[in-house]
């Protein structure tokens, strides 16, 4: 029998099943932002390179519809709403990092504050003896192995290891991030996604995934 306890952690991830077109907002000074030769924002180690300016978002509304509370895509990070941001730093302040864009309607007034955001907090904290996934061993992959997690997996975590953290990524499982039931429930205690409207929030429990 199994040992993993269901709904202790959870996969957090932009909600792409929500109805609708998805969002519009694209960054119109990506080019010269790009530190070559990265063909994304983000470095390879995560945070955020210098840059000369703040990110500029434009909503397209031929591409989408606006953004909600949380969205992916933005060339390596997450786009969080100012209420989203600050409901991090409330729970888990050193999890993340921030950059503050400019971002312009389509008719050419500003929009509301938003960030493009990244989680930095990296924790081995995958228990691979009680946890169920393929491991694949190859040498291409940052520590010679990746946790693949197609086709069903099963996720439990060394509590030791975790602490007082509640969001994190792993060295071996790409760019997923997890969270703690806690943390979970704290975003919904702010007021943002519930079981009908998800704002922008995916949580999938990571014991089955």
């Amino acid at each position: 029998m199994s040992h993993i306890v269901r709904e202790q952690f959870f996969l957090l991830m932009p909600d792409t099943t929500r109805p609708g077109r998805g969002h519009g907002v694209e960054i119109e000074n990506e080019d010269e932002l790009l530190q070559s030769p990265r063909l994304i924002l983000r470095p390879e180690e995560g945070g955020f390179p210098p840059l000369k300016e703040r990110p500029r978002l434009v909503l397209k509304q031929e591409l989408g519809d606006p953004p909600e509370d949380l969205e992916g895509g933005m060339s390596g990070y997450w786009l969080v709403s100012e209420r989203l941001k600050n409901a991090f730093l409330a729970i888990d302040p050193d999890a993340f990092e921030f950059v503050r864009c400019d971002y312009r309607l389509p008719d050419g007034s500003d929009g509301p504050a938003y960030y493009l955001c990244d989680v930095v907090r990296e924790l081995d904290a995958v228990d691979e003896g009680e946890s169920t996934f393929r491991v694949i061993i190859d040498d291409d992959y940052a520590g010679g192995k990746f946790y693949d997690l197609r086709g069903g997996a099963s996720l439990a975590f060394n509590k030791e290891f975790i602490g007082g953290a509640r969001v994190f990524r792993t060295p071996y499982s790409g760019d997923l991030v997890y969270c703690d039931r806690m943390f979970r429930d704290a975003i919904r205690a702010a007021g943002i996604g519930d079981e009908r409207r998800t704002c922008g929030l995916r949580f999938k429990d990571a014991a089955s995934i």
